[in-house]
């Protein structure tokens, strides 16, 4: 049998709920831990929720690598229902933290657990374009789509468009050959927009399902970077005026608020319309996931709990916002 088989009937039997949910549990370890613990020492001895209180979880959101403005959007809201309520004691914050969160994930339009759905397209076919910094975990995340992908039955192709680094191309071949797709790549220093028109051309003239497209992880300046990605829109563009159908951002999970930042740089130099979070797993930073989508209102797709293919997992709000607060 070989690594595909294996992965497929890997991919196959993950479908259980209950396989997945254990996943995430165990990937958020580190940073339910870390928040349920502070949580649980800001409450202790104390039968009611007061201003002193809040100013006590308003620490812990804030250690947590929720934003200072997510942070006081939060306690904000729970000032509010302090105030109407008159009392609320601490079995009813947990519940009342859970569902604010809820509630910024749901205005934020992160969807739930549908992440592995291919929307339906006008041109096929549907294309996505990858974009995030060196080192977040992007190749591997095209990797684990493709694979996804495959073992739904999709025809996919990757296209190796960061060009600047040859580990990169190399990358993304290893991942092709590993689990059987195809992948559009040229030599170091070729244009990337040149090897985007070419995955797209190939893409529609083959009859792929899906066409991912890498593109280079640097940060030189928000020019230069802007002038690129709008470069290789438009090429696609001249194939079908609705390419691509998807721009992703991966962001790294465990450099808590540099992932902000990055954030920050790509969606000033592109129209981001979707997010991966990743590496989740090794940090006890979760918490930036909340902040990443209340700041930007961009949808979570997909979040990484582990190495394996199947840990890149569809982003649930209910199933992270469970795992985080995990007694």
């Amino acid at each position: 049998m070989g690594f595909f088989d294996k992965l497929k009937d890997k991919l196959s039997g993950e479908a259980n709920k209950e396989t997945i949910k254990q996943d995430l549990d165990k990937g958020l370890e580190k940073s339910n831990r870390s928040f349920f613990d502070k949580l649980s020492k800001a409450v202790a001895g104390k039968s009611k929720v007061d201003i002193e209180m809040l100013d006590d979880i308003e620490e812990v959101l804030m250690s947590s690598d929720v934003s200072l403005d997510t942070t006081v959007k939060i306690i904000d809201r729970l000032e509010a229902r302090v105030a109407k309520d008159k009392f609320i004691n601490t079995e009813d914050l947990y519940r009342l933290l859970k569902s604010e969160i809820h509630q910024l994930l749901t205005e934020s339009n992160t969807p739930s657990g549908q992440g592995f759905q291919i929307p339906e397209v006008g041109n096929k076919p549907y294309v996505m374009m990858i974009v995030g910094v060196n080192g977040v975990g992007k190749t591997t995340t095209i990797g684990k789509l493709a694979a996804r992908y495959k073992a739904q039955g999709k025809k996919v192709l990757l296209g190796a468009g960061d060009t600047f680094r040859a580990a990169a191309i190399t990358q993304l071949q290893v991942w092709g050959d590993r689990v059987e797709v195809d992948v559009v790549a040229k030599e170091m220093g070729s244009d990337p927009a040149s090897t985007a028109y070419e995955t797209v051309k190939k893409g529609t003239e083959g009859n792929y399902d899906v066409v991912l497209l890498d593109t280079a992880g640097r940060l030189h300046n928000k020019v230069g970077l802007m002038n690129e990605l709008t470069k290789i829109k438009r090429v696609m563009q001249k194939i079908g005026d609705d390419y691509p159908h998807d721009v992703m951002l991966v962001l790294d999970g465990s450099t808590g608020q540099n992932a902000l930042e990055q954030a920050k740089q790509f969606t000033a130099a592109t129209d981001v319309t979707c997010l991966t979070v990743t590496k989740l797993d090794g940090t006890a930073k979760g918490g930036v996931v909340v902040a990443i989508a209340d700041q930007f209102r961009i949808p979570i797709k997909f979040i990484g709990v582990g190495e394996q293919v199947h840990q890149l997992q569809a982003f649930d709000k209910s199933s992270f916002i469970d795992s985080l607060f995990k007694e």
